[in-house]
């Protein structure tokens, strides 16, 4: 009567008191390692798809870790509930995790378009997610104690589910996301989960409702397989909904994500970073006449120009109008952004081929390592860098980097730097001011229009003493930039001047990202890269 009856099944499946096999066992460690690693990656992905799309990415990733461990908490606190069908239960948990958080990434692109839903639907994903990661390790631990002591079993599941976070968390960025793109990371980290539960319902024979599961372990997995397959059409339909104009070039650098878009009415233009718009081809050359040909029309030698950022080579076009410029040094992080500017036919084309130019000299390393290591001194210095939203730009605008770079200029040298909105960000552009004259720099304002910015303004400083504020650009092919323009361009509304508390911008205390990230915050419309 023993091996018969309705509940023969349960009383040899695997539960907290059923000895396990040595092959049962092995598999069950191993389990640990890939759901440990799934795990971390899910988290990952959630603050890496936040920090692109809404931005501040220590906010994103503060709250997606705060939030997922607390859920890992209760998710572990529930599994003292279940007291039978360990393994079971486990499985269930893998094919419910395999569909949530492989999706989780496109999901979230999904809902961008309806703000509103966007945080909800974030936080959601991470409970629901960080639960079910945590309901994993004590299950495992209750069934494998079953083998061996609890003290030996603790310190093997611990141990395993350790070492996974860490593959989990290098693997992350350093392969999946360049090299699988952050749809098909989420797919393939899905399918991990996938096949942990296929795996131990196919080994574990005496598994209670072990059709079912298998059934949904198989479904899953292809459900996922297939997401995989049309990978590239989804990316291109989430992706799409970011922005009103096709999507004509993406690519996730180890820096950046570089979306090149093209209106179907009018074939305009558009360079996005990280969802930021770096240019519209239609009226671009407002926003590089007014960078750079303020500071070049400044007395003195003009020699030797050190451009930071500008990889789209549109600042360097501007440069080139001068003969007497014998070198200019661009340093953009991003190999791909300068390789694009060069290679890909519409921006060549806009730029006028200035990439190629024998006296562009590229450099694809880090701004701050390159002014710190370099014996160089420059004339000019044009800074074409994406506003402070993050750490790593804020850093290039703080008072130590202000003040490394004055000590590679020459006394006549006159700098620039793009500096935000005077309207939208005030305290960031009049803190850039402010923190170059920290440095020892003398600066002062302006601002023009740029139908695709809006109000965007500029710092320009001199080392030895302010620059001129008359400029003579007679002989220069300019479609914008006028003496009087400029002069208009210097003066500030009531509403624009800056603000009392307006800091000075520190490593230490790096206050312009906190200004932008909190002015972001009050405007999230702002935040779309529409």
């Amino acid at each position: 009567m023993s091996g018969s009856g309705p509940h023969a099944d349960s009383s040899e499946a695997p539960t907290a008191a059923a000895p396990l096999e040595r092959g049962q066992a092995a598999v069950l460690l191993c389990s640990i390692f890939l759901v440990a690693l799934c795990g971390i990656a899910y988290e990952l992905i959630i603050g890496t798809v936040s920090s692109y799309l809404v931005g501040d990415s220590v906010y994103q990733f503060s709250v997606t870790i705060g939030l997922f461990m607390f859920a890992m908490g209760v998710g572990s606190y529930l599994t003292k509930r279940v007291e039978h069908d360990l393994l079971g239960v486990f499985v269930r948990i893998e094919i419910v995790l395999a569909a949530v958080g492989g999706v989780s990434g496109v999901l979230l692109f999904m809902v961008f378009p309806f703000y509103a839903l966007y945080q909800p639907t974030m936080y959601t994903l991470i409970i629901v997610v960080g639960a079910l990661v945590g309901a994993e390790i004590p299950l495992l631990t209750r069934m494998l104690a079953s083998r061996e002591s609890l003290q030996d079993s603790i310190a093997n599941v611990l141990s395993l589910d350790y070492v996974g976070a860490l593959v989990g968390s290098v693997s992350f960025p350093l392969l999946l996301l360049p090299s699988l793109g952050l749809f098909r990371a989420s797919f393939a980290i899905g399918l991990l989960n996938a096949a942990v539960a296929l795996v131990n319902v196919l080994l574990f024979k005496n598994l209670e409702r072990r059709g079912r599961l298998l059934a949904g372990s198989v479904g899953v997995t292809v459900f996922l397989v297939l997401l995989t397959v049309f990978s590239t059409a989804i990316t291109r339909y989430a992706e799409g909904q970011l922005f009103y104009d096709r999507i004509v070039y993406r690519v996730h650098t180890p820096y950046q994500r570089v979306v090149l878009t093209q209106n179907e009415l009018d074939g305009e233009i558009r360079l996005f970073l990280d969802g930021h718009i770096q240019f519209a081809a239609h009226d671009e050359y407002r926003y590089h006449e007014a960078l750079v040909h303020p500071a070049m029309s400044a007395p003195g030698p003009r020699a030797r120009v050190l451009v930071l950022g500008g990889g789209d080579g549109l600042a360097a076009r501007e440069l080139l109008k001068y003969p007497d410029v014998e070198r200019i040094d661009l340093v953009d992080i991003d190999a791909a952004v300068t390789a694009l500017s060069r290679e890909n036919a519409i921006l060549a084309g806009i730029n006028e081929h200035s990439m190629d130019d024998p006296r562009v000299v590229v450099h694809n390393t880090d701004a701050f390592g390159y002014v710190r290591e370099t014996d160089q001194r420059w004339d000019r210095v044009i800074i074409d860098l994406p506003d402070p939203h993050n750490e790593v730009l804020t850093k290039l605008y703080s008072k130590e980097f202000y003040v490394m770079l004055r000590s590679r200029l020459e006394p006549h040298a006159v700098i620039v730097a793009q500096s935000s909105s005077p309207f939208h960000t005030p305290q960031v552009f009049w803190g850039i001011g402010r923190t170059m004259e920290a440095a020892g720099f003398h600066p002062y304002a302006y601002q023009i229009m740029v139908p695709a910015f809006g109000q965007w303004g500029f710092q320009i400083a001199g080392v030895s003493g302010e620059p001129p504020h008359t400029f003579d650009f007679s002989g220069l092919d300019l479609h914008f930039l006028s003496n009087e323009v400029m002069q208009a361009a210097q003066v500030f509304a009531v509403d624009e001047q800056a603000p009392p508390d307006t800091r000075v911008n520190s490593i230490f205390e790096p206050t312009l990202y906190h200004d932008y990230q909190a002015r972001r915050r009050n405007m999230p419309t702002a935040t779309t890269a529409y």
